[in-house]
Parts: C-alpha cells; structure tokens; sequence
C-alpha cells in the first residue's frame, strides 16, 4: 500500500458511475470526487426539482466517504467546490442549504461555479477536500 495515494471506497455512498474512485488519500488530505443528489442504495437521482434537498444530500454523500476514510467534512472540511445548474435562480437555495447542513460548525473553503448542465439532471454537484486526523 502506498502511503503517497489511498483509495476509499464507502459502501454509504452511492457507486462511481464511472472510471474514478469516491476519494484518495495523499499525504493527510482526502481529496472527494463530486457527489450529485443520488441514493446510495438505488443510485436514482433524489429530491428532483428541491435544490435545497440535494446540496444535503451531494454533502451526506461526501461525509459518508469521509467517514470511511476516518474523517468527517463537518470538522475537517478544508475546501468544497459547488457546481450549479441554474446559477441566477439557485444562488441563495444553495447557500441556505448549504449554512443549514454545516450548522455550528466552521463551514470549508469554497468555490462555486454555474454551469451548463450537470449528470442525470441534478441541479448540484459538490466536490471537497478534507483533513485526515491521523495522516496515513
């Protein structure tokens, strides 16, 4: 096992649609690919048309693979980067949803884009970056 990249796989988040694992470790830091709104169990998009329910769901999907990786992105968020399919209209959804998931906590970095469209019709996707405790 390498200790310059870790893969993590979390049976809590929905599967890779495609040729990319849910993380990788380097060096003390969890690097998380984009999550959209989708079920783990069914992997179906949720909360179609409620943007303030998928920005809670793409952000328990990442916790779920910090989790598995011994981390949590409440605490040890570093940075997230938002993509947005309606921009103008979502903005502030987006940012209540988001204030409202990271509660007391001190809220990561960020960086939000809009963009044109994102997979299976979701209307968020988020990626993040976060902090191991313990580096591995």
């Amino acid at each position: 096992m390498s200790d310059v990249k870790i893969t993590v796989h979390s049976p809590e988040a929905p599967a890779a649609a495609g040729p990319y694992s849910h993380g990788v470790i380097s060096r003390g830091t969890l690097f998380c690919s984009g999550q959209i709104a989708l079920d783990p169990v069914s992997n179906l998009l949720l909360h179609a048309g409620d943007v303030a329910g998928q920005v809670t769901q793409c952000l328990d999907n990442l916790n779920a693979v910090a989790a598995s990786a011994g981390t949590d992105l409440r605490e040890y968020g570093l940075r997230t980067t938002i993509y947005v399919a309606n921009l103008d209209r979502d903005w502030p959804i987006v940012n209540e949803a988001y204030g409202r998931w990271f509660g007391d906590a001190t809220p990561p970095a960020r960086v939000t884009f809009g963009v044109a469209m994102l997979p299976l019709g979701a209307s968020v996707e988020i990626d993040a970056y976060v902090a191991v405790p313990r580096s591995i």
